[in-house]
């Protein structure tokens, strides 16, 4: 039986009642967050069936192996896992062995180095980033324990649920509040390092209690809820206000469900109604139109769908409704702007990243959404969330001829694609919003998959605490894009100009917008065939500048032709190149790249005016992964480069024929084709003969 919760939660706002000044709202006996009792009793149904019945094996035997195990909870919170890298090398270390209780070895596995833990330096306490995983898997045991009860009724599980709920009740209060710089402030936690860790820990723990609540005695309840939930969630997340972000959605669900476990009717209206954080308004302000989470990177639009889905679905199972369509949205626009691979490319602070089925088992299940079987389809249901939710059997997924060229504007992604399946040519040219904290300076930035590879590629971002984190992954040099004056660009919108398909190519021309004051970028991406990319970039500034176009190939620089040692400048991003020589006046100069996957890839620039041409290995998975670099460099106010990616190393012809501040216009000779290709800017046209 549902509830008619959203009418009682908004006569509780008409008239300010809170769970402290009346009765708490009336919600169905639990369990109602992970799983309602109708949820349990499906499970129980497909745990069963041949489909699903080893993976629920595997998941009670290996809860079984832990079970004799005492519950020895860590003397201290957990310290930022962005912290655990190597000082030297900007690499995650590997936990080596144990020296003695909560004390380990941490290796770099790039160098080799051991490194020791310093409590007192929250960048070298790699001890405390264990700890944190300690405290992270005591969470996720607290549901698995109230999982396995609710479907077995087998009290082992219920007193190991028990036991690690209280062991944290009754030590709650005595972790220090620390911050990722040891400072006991808001935004830090006692669990974790900060609100976000907290509220991630909450969150199966709150999961797990309420599948145990109706079989633990009042005494423990209130026990665990006022010296655990209630102070994490009222005193420890609540008070760290961040408006609409990605970590607003993890505290909200960790406030909503303490609240809907603990009839808590205030904390639930925060965590969905309040107008400045609360669910409603993430949905409404952080999901561009085209159903980007507006942060701009991908790791963080799957973060916030993984935040949010806790609470929606534990609303749901209260009577209240948060599916609707911005969330549908968060769900479509990655498999509509995903690489042919169903990889997504390391925008701003993200990574590479393929499209995990897991978010789609629930999204699916709610929505019906065909779409979303795109990433059902081929992978094993072996996932946590198939087996609580998923949707059995699926239907075929219908896979198309590819997704097409697209221009989300929303999101300020121009997509050009030539073939129709996971071996296409795809190009992306980035021109939308910064992305706040999480936006890199790379305005006009592209990335570029073909034949099954990602050609050029995005630096994306590593763990934080990394000195290449600001030191390249954040610098314009380390992206596909116009560096000037060795300065990082301005942190801004772009806009699209024009985009479209005439006579085989495919086009998208967009403005940077004032990247550098005084200086207007326009980049024009032309897709001619499968092979042939041609870039025609524009750049009119109120005084002549150092320009630097910077392209980068993943694979291995390959017969370089002759240059000579080039002087690295001291500045962010250029300090980390590595083998970096230069020619000058060697427009039209032909550089070509190997890779053993793929045929070899030739980079050249039309000789419309002289051009010092630097080749160099930037920074990759870390200071030991070279990834080859090019720069064409011009000292000019206007300047225009013309310059191609032949992906199948067949040299084509460049000849601008006719250039102006206004226009451009070449012509392009491929092995097999010709076009005349007219690149109007005033009047933000593109036109191909």
């Amino acid at each position: 039986m549902r509830f008619p919760l959203i009418g009682l939660l908004l006569l509780a706002a008409a008239t300010g009642a809170t769970a402290a000044d009346g009765p708490a709202f009336p919600l169905p006996l639990h369990p109602r967050l992970l799983l309602d009792a109708a949820g349990v009793e499906e499970l129980r149904a497909r745990i069963v069936q041949p489909a699903w019945s080893n993976q629920w094996m595997a998941f009670r035997t290996a809860f079984d192996h832990r079970l004799t195990e005492p519950v020895e909870l860590p003397p201290r919170g957990g310290n930022w896992y962005h912290w655990y890298i190597c000082p030297e090398h900007g690499a995650t270390l590997i936990t080596g062995r144990r020296l003695s209780p909560w004390t380990w070895e941490h290796r770099c596995p790039v160098g080799g180095e051991v490194w020791r833990g310093d409590p007192s330096k929250p960048s070298r306490d790699f001890d405390g980033c264990i700890l944190a995983h300690t405290h992270s898997a005591y969470a996720n045991a607290t549901r698995d324990a109230g999982l396995l009860f609710a479907v077995t009724g087998d009290a082992r599980y219920r007193e190991r649920g028990r036991a690690i709920l209280l062991a944290y009740a009754h030590r709650y209060a005595t972790y220090p509040l620390h911050n990722t710089q040891g400072r006991a402030a808001i935004g830090g936690g006692r669990i974790g390092a900060q609100t976000l860790d907290e509220s991630v820990w909450l969150i199966p723990a709150a999961e797990g209690a309420d599948l145990l609540w109706t079989s633990l005695d009042e005494a423990d309840r209130r026990t665990i809820a006022n010296q655990l939930f209630l102070p994490a969630a009222r005193q420890v997340i609540q008070p760290h206000r961040l408006g609409v972000h990605n970590i607003q959605c993890w505290m909200n669900s960790a406030i909503g469900l303490t609240g809907l476990l603990l009839d808590d009717a205030s904390l639930v209206r925060f965590a969905i109604d309040d107008p400045d954080t609360g669910y409603r308004t993430q949905m409404a302000r952080g999901v561009l139109g085209d159903g980007l989470w507006y942060e701009g990177a991908w790791g963080y639009h799957f973060y916030t769908v993984n935040a949010v889905m806790p609470l929606v679905e534990a609303a749901r199972h209260c009577g209240l409704d948060l599916y609707g369509e911005p969330l549908h949205r968060l769900f479509a626009a990655p498999l509509e702007l995903a690489m042919p691979n169903l990889h997504l490319p390391a925008f701003n602070d993200s990574h590479d990243i393929a499209i995990a089925a897991p978010p789609y088992e629930l999204a699916y299940a709610r929505y019906r959404d065909p779409l979303f079987l795109q990433a059902l389809a081929d992978g094993p249901r072996n996932s946590e969330q198939a087996l609580w939710y998923g949707v059995d059997p699926l239907p075929p997924a219908h896979h198309g001829a590819g997704a097409p060229s697209r221009n989300d504007t929303g999101g300020g992604y121009a997509i050009l694609r030539q073939g129709d399946d996971a071996r296409a040519t795809w190009l992306c040219l980035k021109y939308g919003p910064h992305g706040g904290g999480h936006g890199h300076p790379d305005k006009l930035s592209f990335v570029l998959y073909a034949d099954g590879r990602t050609v050029c590629p995005d630096v994306g971002a590593r763990n934080y605490g990394s000195p290449l984190h600001l030191d390249w992954d954040k610098t314009t040099l380390a992206h596909n894009t116009l560096v000037v004056g060795l300065t990082n660009q301005l942190p801004v919108t772009g806009r699209s100009l024009a985009f479209g398909a005439s006579n085989g190519i495919s086009f998208a021309m967009a403005d940077a917008g004032p990247i550098y004051p005084d200086l207007r970028f326009v980049r024009t991406a032309l897709l001619c065939g499968s092979n042939l990319v041609v870039f025609v970039d524009r750049i009119e500034s109120a005084r002549p500048q150092l320009l630097d176009l910077a392209c980068h190939v993943a694979s291995a620089w390959s017969n370089l032709p002759p240059g000579t040692a080039f002087d690295l400048p001291g500045r962010p991003g250029y300090r980390r190149l590595a083998g970096a020589t230069t020619r000058a006046n060697a427009a039209g100069l032909v550089l070509r790249v190997t890779d053993s996957n793929a045929p070899p890839c030739a980079i050249v620039l039309a000789d419309n005016a002289p051009t010092e041409i630097i080749t160099a290995t930037g920074v990759g998975a870390s200071t030991a992964d070279r990834v080859p670099l090019v720069l064409f460099r011009r000292t000019a106010a206007q300047a225009t480069f013309v310059w191609a990616l032949a992906l199948d190393g067949r040299v084509p012809r460049l000849e601008v024929l006719a250039d102006s501040a206004a226009a451009t216009t070449v012509r392009i000779t491929a092995p097999n084709r010709a076009w005349q290709v007219s690149v109007d800017r005033a009047a933000a046209r593109v036109t191909v003969e």
